[in-house]
């Protein structure tokens, strides 16, 4: 027996990659509905590879009654209208947008790290999905928190143009293109030119120059690891089309060596560990596209403070620090509090 799933949004990137991942992990389906907005009623979309199409339905008239979890990946406009009218209709709400993840009563979950905390979702019948930078640093620092408690973070992220949607992806094509045959190249998505080059501006700025990018990795490391951990974050934009990476540094409380730390890495669930101290003994990002893991590499230790390491980091910020994500999360939500059958 298996669950009525509704993927709202399953036009765009994150929403499709939603219905490919669903089919792909043979997610327990009774009913799987498409569902944007009204300019893509109608539109015939892909489930996965499964052969089967699905017919979009209009969000404005849909009807969440009767439905077991919506997987949200339409933004925060579109999700606070209708969020709130899934999870009141008693469907869970499992949102991908920023709209609530730091609300107090929604439980922001990274399976790896932090399952237990799904139990919160009575409260308002939605899980908030994280930020998809922090999603992939979770999965990463969880197993080395838990072997000698991480004091404080500083990371510089390398996040691919498709973290800003299909436009993203667009503009960074198209200006690639205008470079070598001469022509115009104009930006409407990013601030500046995204084509050869790369740009330390994600989000809006906010009133102590981070930007919201920049906030947004400090406090859901807070919520979903640990309160105490101090963390310091700078956001690049880089003219990759798909993946994440991210440079870490790390101190810890207690001793770690970067050989302990790689055991610890290499068991650890939902990481593959790809360190070799040789030409390409590590992982870029055309390497992890398509791929569920997180990547960990260059797991070195840092002589300039007490207990300190550094590792690299790469994911399909598409997978792991959205769609997949949102998955995992239907998986133990069904597991733990919705069973059928």
């Amino acid at each position: 027996m298996g669950y009525k799933i509704a993927v709202v949004g399953a036009t765009g990137n994150v929403g499709r990659e939603m219905l490919n991942i669903l089919a792909e992990r043979e997610f327990p389906i009774e009913e799987i509905a498409a569902v944007a907005s009204p300019r893509s009623q109608g539109r015939k979309i892909d489930f996965g590879d499964s052969g089967k199409e699905l017919k979009v339905q209009n969000i404005e008239n849909f009807d969440f009654s009767g439905w077991d979890m919506a997987l949200f990946a339409a933004g925060s406009g579109p999700t606070k209208i209708y969020a709130p009218k899934a999870a009141a209709a008693g469907c869970t709400v499992i949102d991908n947008s920023s709209l609530y993840r730091m609300d107090p009563d929604v439980p922001l979950i990274v399976p790896e790290v932090n399952p237990e905390a799904i139990d919160g979702y009575k409260v308002k019948n939605i899980i908030a999905n994280p930020n998809c930078s922090t999603a992939q640093m979770m999965v990463a620092l969880k197993p080395l928190h838990d072997a000698a408690t991480i004091k404080r973070v500083v990371v510089s992220t390398y996040q691919s143009v498709s973290g800003a949607g299909k436009g993203g992806m667009d503009e960074l094509f198209e200006q690639s293109r205008a470079i070598f045959v001469g022509d115009p190249k104009d930006n409407e998505v990013f601030t500046k030119q995204i084509a050869f080059n790369v740009i330390p501006h994600i989000d809006v700025f906010l009133d102590d120059g981070s930007t919201k990018e920049e906030w947004k990795m400090v406090v859901e490391t807070k919520k979903i690891l640990d309160p105490k951990i101090k963390v310091t974050a700078t956001c690049v934009r880089v003219p990759v089309f798909v993946g994440h990476s991210e440079s870490i540094n790390l101190e810890f409380e207690k001793e770690l060596s970067a050989e302990d730390a790689q055991k610890i890495l290499r068991e650890a669930p939902g990481i593959m560990l790809v360190d070799k101290r040789e030409d390409e003994g590590y992982t870029t990002p055309v390497e992890c596209v398509g791929d569920s893991a997180t990547y960990i590499s260059r797991v070195r230790e840092d002589p300039t403070v007490e207990n300190g390491l550094n590792i690299w980091c790469v994911s399909d910020n598409l997978r792991k620090g959205a769609a997949l994500n949102a998955v995992q999360i239907a998986e133990l939500l069904g597991r733990k509090h919705l069973k059928k059958g």
